[in-house]
C-alpha cells in the first residue's frame, strides 16, 4: 500500500522485461511520476539511454531505428493523438506502449488502426496516475487547482476537468493497491460529494469487473475531504524541515531521517553531520601507503558525496535561519500557533494589531495573521475584524481588498463540518482545557492539524455518519485496516508528518493521505486570489 513503492514496482517493470537500449517517452504529468520515485543514474542501468516529453518526439523526424521507446503516458486524446502520428511514421525500432491509468476501447482500436508497421510490442496499463512525494502521501499536481473553490456554474467545463482529474487519480492509487473502498465524504462540501460519487460510479459501475478484487474482511475506506474544512493549516508557518524546505532539494538520507524534525532540532543533527565528514576527513589526510592511497580512491565518490550533503545542509540551515531572523517569523508565528489553538479575543487583537504595526513584519504575514484571526473571531468581534481590515489595506498597496472575507465566505464556521478549534465537542473542550492547564513542550508546533483528530475518530469509530455519509449502500462493517483520505484542494507537510506518526503507531488502521497539489501559504493565498478574481468576473456568481 506504500504509494512510493508501488511507483517504483511499476517503473522497474517497465524496463526491465525490455532489452537493449532504450528511449523513455513521458508527458508532462508523468515525468513527475516517474522522477520522484527514480534517479537518472537508475534508468541509466536499465539502459534508459534517452529520456524525452511526447511533445518533443512528435516534432523530431530523426530516425532512431536502433532505439526502443518505452511510452509511459497518461490515456487522454491529445497523447493518443500524438501516438498516432508517431505510429503511422516511426522514429523508433519497437514501441511499448504503457498508460497510467485506463485505456477507452475506442483509443486501443484507434492505435491499433495506426499501427501498419506493426511496431508495436506490447499496450500495457500501469496505473501510476499519482505523484508520490512519501510512503503515505501523493498528490496529483494539478494546474487549476483554485477550481474547487468555485462553483459549478461559473465554469460547467473546467471544474468536470477538475473532477475527472482527481477521479482518476484517486482510481489509480486503489487499482495499484487491488482494493474497492467503501467511500464516505464530507457532507457540506459539493465539489467532495461530486467526486465521491464519481468515483463510486466509476469502481462500481463503469469500471465494476476491474475493480472486483478478493475481497477483504474489512474493506478499506475513501474518504474525501474538502481542503476549506481545515484553512488553518495551509495558513501556518511550519517548523519541520521537509515543510521548510517545501522542494528545494533532492531528497537525500539526511533529509530523509529529518524531514519531520523541528527547526530547532535540524542545526544539532547538521553538526553531527559535519563532525562525522570532519572525522572522515581527518582520517584522509593521514595517507602514508600505496594501500592507504588505494583505500582513499575507493571510498574518494563517497567522500565526495559526504562533503556535498554536509556543506548543502549547512548551508540551507544557514540561508533558512537568515529568513527566519529578517522576517521575524519567530515572533508571527508564536501569535499564529495562539490563533490557532488558544482562545482569548482580547489578547489575540492586542497581538495582532502589534504586528501589523511593526515595521519588519512582511506584508504576506500580515495577511496571514489577519486571517487567522479572521477565521477565529468572525463572529465574536465584527468590529475589530473591521480595524485590523483597515489596518491591513493602509499598510499594504498590494492587499487585494476583500480577500479576508473571501476566505470567510468560502471556509468561515457556517461552511466548515470538522471541530477546527475543538470547541463544539464537550470532549475536545475538555482535552483543551487539560492542554492549557499542562501546558505545552514548544509553542511553535503546539498546532495539531484536523486531519490528526479525523484519523483519530476513524481508528476510535466514532467518525459520524451524518457529518461523513457514505455513497450507495456500501457501509463499513468493523474499523477500516486501509483508509486513504484525500483532500480535494491540497495538502500540506505538516498533514503528511501527522499521517507517519500516526502509521508508526502500529495502531491496526495504516492511512494515506492524497491530494490535488502539495500547499504552503503561498500557493493556498494564490489559489485563494485566483478564484476570487475569477468570482468576481463571473456574473454566475451569487
Amino acid at each position: 500500500m506504500v504509494v512510493v513503492s508501488a511507483a517504483r514496482d511499476y517503473v522497474n517493470r517497465m524496463l526491465q522485461d525490455i532489452s537493449g537500449m532504450k528511449v523513455l517517452i513521458l508527458d508532462s504529468h508523468t515525468v513527475s511520476t516517474v522522477s520522484v520515485v527514480y534517479s537518472q543514474s537508475e534508468l541509466l542501468k536499465k539502459e534508459v539511454f534517452l529520456v524525452e516529453l511526447i511533445e518533443s518526439t512528435s516534432m523530431s523526424r530523426e530516425s532512431m531505428s536502433h532505439l526502443k521507446a518505452v511510452y509511459f503516458i497518461r490515456p487522454t486524446s491529445e497523447n493518443v493523438q500524438h501516438l498516432r502520428r508517431q505510429l503511422a511514421s516511426p522514429r523508433f525500432g519497437e514501441y511499448h506502449l504503457f498508460f497510467s491509468n485506463i485505456l477507452k476501447d475506442t483509443q486501443i482500436h484507434n492505435l491499433a488502426d495506426s499501427d501498419e508497421l506493426e511496431v508495436v510490442q506490447q499496450v500495457q496499463e500501469f496505473y501510476a496516475d499519482f505523484v508520490a512525494i512519501d510512503p503515505y502521501h501523493f498528490i496529483l499536481n494539478i494546474p487549476s487547482n483554485h477550481m474547487y473553490m468555485l462553483p459549478a456554474v461559473v465554469d460547467p467545463g473546467k471544474l468536470q476537468h477538475f473532477c475527472d482529474r482527481v477521479v482518476d487519480g484517486i482510481a489509480a492509487v486503489f487499482l495499484a493497491m487491488k482494493r474497492r473502498p467503501i467511500i464516505r465524504y464530507q457532507r457540506t462540501s459539493d465539489v467532495a460529494k461530486r467526486i465521491a460519487q464519481e468515483t463510486s460510479k466509476l469502481m462500481y459501475q463503469q469500471e465494476s469487473g476491474l475493480f472486483d478484487f478478493r475481497r477483504t474482511e474489512n474493506s478499506p475506506l475513501l474518504l474525501v475531504l474538502d481542503r476549506r474544512d481545515d484553512p488553518v493549516t495551509p495558513l501556518l508557518n511550519q517548523w519541520t524541515y521537509q515543510a521548510m524546505v517545501h522542494e528545494l532539494i533532492e531528497q537525500d538520507s539526511f533529509f530523509k531521517s529529518n524531514m519531520y524534525e523541528n527547526f530547532g532540532d535540524i542545526g544539532m543533527n547538521i553538526k553531527r553531520l559535519v563532525d562525522e565528514f570532519q572525522q572522515v576527513a581527518k582520517s584522509n589526510q593521514n595517507i602514508q601507503t600505496i594501500e592507504d592511497m588505494a583505500k582513499f580512491v575507493d571510498n574518494y565518490p563517497e567522500y565526495r558525496k559526504m562533503h556535498g550533503n554536509a556543506s548543502k545542509h549547512v548551508t540551507l540551515v544557514t540561508e533558512m535561519s537568515k529568513i527566519v531572523e529578517e522576517r521575524k517569523l519567530m515572533l508571527v508565528s508564536q501569535t499564529e500557533q495562539e490563533l490557532a489553538c488558544n482562545g482569548g479575543q482580547v489578547a489575540a487583537f492586542e497581538a495582532v494589531t502589534d504586528l501589523l504595526n511593526n515595521e519588519n513584519i512582511s506584508d504576506i504575514d500580515c495577511l496571514r495573521l489577519v486571517m487567522l484571526y479572521a477565521l477565529r473571531y468572525e463572529k465574536e468581534s465584527p468590529v475589530q475584524l473591521m480595524q485590523l481590515f483597515n489596518k491591513l489595506a493602509s499598510r499594504s498597496p498590494k492587499y487585494k481588498p476583500g480577500l479576508v472575507q473571501f476566505l470567510l465566505k468560502q471556509a468561515g464556521v457556517d461552511k466548515r463540518t470538522g471541530d477546527l478549534y475543538g470547541n463544539r465537542d464537550f470532549l475536545n473542550i475538555a482535552r483543551n482545557m487539560a492542554r492549557g492547564l499542562k501546558g505545552v513542550e514548544n509553542v511553535y508546533t503546539q498546532h495539531q492539524p484536523l486531519l490528526f483528530h479525523t484519523m483519530e475518530s476513524i481508528t476510535k469509530g466514532r467518525l459520524r455518519d451524518v457529518d461523513y455519509p457514505c455513497i450507495g449502500n456500501h457501509f463499513q462493517q468493523g474499523r477500516p485496516q486501509e483508509v486513504v483520505i484525500f483532500i480535494v484542494g491540497g495538502t500540506t507537510y505538516e498533514e503528511s508528518r501527522c499521517v507517519a506518526l500516526q502509521n508508526a503507531t502500529n495502531s491496526g488502521t495504516r492511512f494515506v493521505l492524497g491530494g490535488s497539489v502539495v500547499l504552503n501559504s503561498k500557493r493556498f493565498l494564490k489559489d485563494l486570489e485566483e478564484a476570487q478574481r475569477i468570482a468576481r468576473s463571473s456574473t454566475s456568481v451569487v
